[in-house]
């Protein structure tokens, strides 16, 4: 697939607070993050202070999952309690949300953490279809109209790279998601400068496939060696790349794609 010839350019690392919070000032003073699916916003706590060491005004969404409106609902209200521009960033299915949403007036960047990122219209599921199936896919039940992970497969393959004991907390947390097709109107990633994390060792969604979304959308993009829960065990990187989008998103709405690799060391 177009992802597979992806490859690193520049690299970076980097393990403590200072090291995350040491890019230039923001230029967007306010983040609003938006959890995926089998979590809550509680899966952003690593990633929290960092951006708060860093000044930034921070709210994580938590998203009901009951469908796709209930949750750019709650989105929205996040974003309409902001003053001023702001960076929306999104993990997993919570992707697909911001894609919908993003559009809106005072979001001025897009960041997308091991994301969905839909087309406008686009059957995520046949999208997947066309990469090798993930390993959590077989632990995923369906059970009254929801989704949820098995704790085998939640901790083998959506917290892979987590410690245990960290994992079975996350388990214990997760928020099942509505089995409704959440398809999107619009792909708000075609207007608004976006930025990704691919995980390298993603078990949940196909890291080609993540390549992909990212190559389509232009992204400025970086590659994480981590699994799927890259906000988690990798949270230095991630907040990172949240303080470049918002000490550039203001200032440059160029698509250029470059790519980087983060080594967490």
């Amino acid at each position: 697939m177009l992802g597979a010839g992806v490859a690193a350019t520049t690299l970076f690392g980097g393990t403590t607070a200072q090291a995350a919070t040491s890019t230039r000032k923001p230029a967007v003073r306010n983040v609003v993050l938006v959890h995926g699916a089998f979590a809550d916003g509680s899966s952003w706590a690593k990633v929290i202070p960092l951006l708060q060491a860093a000044g930034m005004n921070v709210i994580a969404v938590q998203n009901p999952l009951t469908s796709l409106a209930d949750d750019v609902a709650a989105t929205n209200f996040a974003l309409a309690r902001q003053e001023g521009p702001t960076i929306l960033v999104a993990h997993s299915y919570g992707g697909t949300v911001i894609s919908q949403i993003g559009l809106a007036p005072n979001v001025t960047g897009l960041v997308y953490v091991a994301a969905r990122a839909p087309e406008a219209g686009e059957d995520f599921a046949a999208l997947s279809a066309k990469f090798p199936t993930p390993p959590v896919t077989p632990g995923i039940i369906t059970s009254g109209g929801f989704k949820f992970i098995s704790q085998p497969a939640f901790l083998q393959d959506f917290a892979n790279g987590v410690p245990t004991k960290e994992a079975l907390t996350l388990y214990a947390a997760q928020g099942p998601l509505s089995t409704a097709a959440p398809t999107t109107s619009v792909a708000a990633w075609h207007q608004k400068p976006s930025w990704y994390a691919v995980s390298k060792n993603d078990r949940t969604i196909n890291p080609d496939l993540e390549r992909f979304m990212a190559q389509r959308m232009k992204a400025t993009t970086i590659e994480v060696d981590s699994g799927h829960l890259s906000l988690v065990t990798h949270p230095e990187v991630i907040a990172r790349l949240i303080l470049e989008a918002a000490a550039n998103s203001r200032h440059s709405v160029s698509r250029t794609g470059r790519i980087r690799e983060e080594r967490h060391s």
